[in-house]
């Protein structure tokens, strides 16, 4: 007996969807430049953050973009409690930052590019990267190349309307362990292939300036300046960062652990690491937590 012509065709269509995998959402890059972002800025899911110089932001940013601060992703110190102990940018309760975020409009589905502003603050972006590398966000996270300036220059054009925003909704997921702890970094003597790298400048590493009262870096740390991280004209570059990674020391497939003083420039290292495809870390306590609670010694 024949099969009737529909019943075929459903047969076929019941086939193909089971045999044939859904099609999953590439990861976002890293990085993307200001064509990307110009194709892109009308996309329904977008989500531009904008992060700190408020008087920037004011004055022209980027149509749609959403003014975000390291407050807004940073647990509160004042509830916690400063003469505590509390980390200055210590990584929010997920459930409170997932609050924030949705309060901004982020939703499961969004697509977010973090860009910072024209006098640097890309310490400030990576942060917020990191923040929502935390909280799941990772595979739908870019950071635009050059930020603003580079906006500016590809011809891109600025507003000082700031974007009526409807709440979004992101459901809860597993967090991610984007940060350690002291004892994890006095361990790392004993781990193969983890590179301890701080992000100070210069001066901080070797000693000639003080930390939280503390002169030198923590022993076995290596020096890679945060703002070694982007060239003259604020973008980040492959090769150079490779070359930069290379002189200090760190190999191939190494861990990148990175500290700095509060947990913010050690986040430039963080993203470096990250571009180059190197397991990251960051101690997020930093200088502040192993020099205050005398975790350790200090070396020059």
């Amino acid at each position: 007996m024949k099969m009737p012509r529909i019943a075929l065709a459903l047969v076929f269509v019941a086939a193909v969807a089971t045999s044939a995998p859904a099609l999953a959402q590439s990861p976002a890059p890293l990085l993307v430049d200001a064509a990307w972002l110009s194709a892109h800025i009308n996309d329904r899911n977008l989500v531009i953050f904008h992060v700190d110089g408020e008087p920037e932001y004011t004055s022209g940013h980027i149509p749609g973009a959403r003014f975000i601060t390291m407050q807004t992703v940073a647990r509160d110190a004042a509830a916690g409690g400063a003469a505590q102990g509390a980390l200055v940018l210590e990584l929010p309760a997920a459930d409170d930052l997932r609050t924030r975020l949705q309060s901004l409009g982020v939703s499961d589905d969004s697509r977010i590019v973090v860009y910072y502003g024209r006098n640097g603050g890309f310490q400030s972006a990576t942060r917020v990267i990191l923040t929502l590398d935390y909280i799941g966000l990772s595979g739908q996270t870019s950071l635009l190349n050059g930020g603003i300036a580079a906006w500016a220059k590809a011809g891109g054009a600025l507003t000082a309307t700031v974007p009526a925003i409807t709440a979004g909704k992101l459901s809860a997921r597993p967090t991610k362990a984007v940060v350690v702890d002291a004892e994890y970094v006095k361990a790392l003597p004993a781990k193969p292939a983890h590179t301890l790298v701080d992000g100070r400048a210069a001066m901080f590493y070797s000693g000639v300036s003080e930390t939280f009262g503390k002169s030198g870096h923590i022993p076995g740390a290596v020096s890679i300046p945060f703002t070694e991280i982007i060239n003259s004209e604020l973008l980040v570059d492959r090769a150079r960062l490779e070359s930069l990674f290379t002189a200090a020391g760190v190999k191939p497939g190494d861990t990148v652990v990175a500290y700095c003083h509060i947990g913010q420039q050690g986040t430039a290292v963080v993203f470096a690491a990250r571009l180059l495809g190197h397991p990251v870390v960051l101690y997020d306590g930093s200088m502040q937590d192993w020099a205050t609670n005398n975790r350790g010694a200090v070396v020059k």
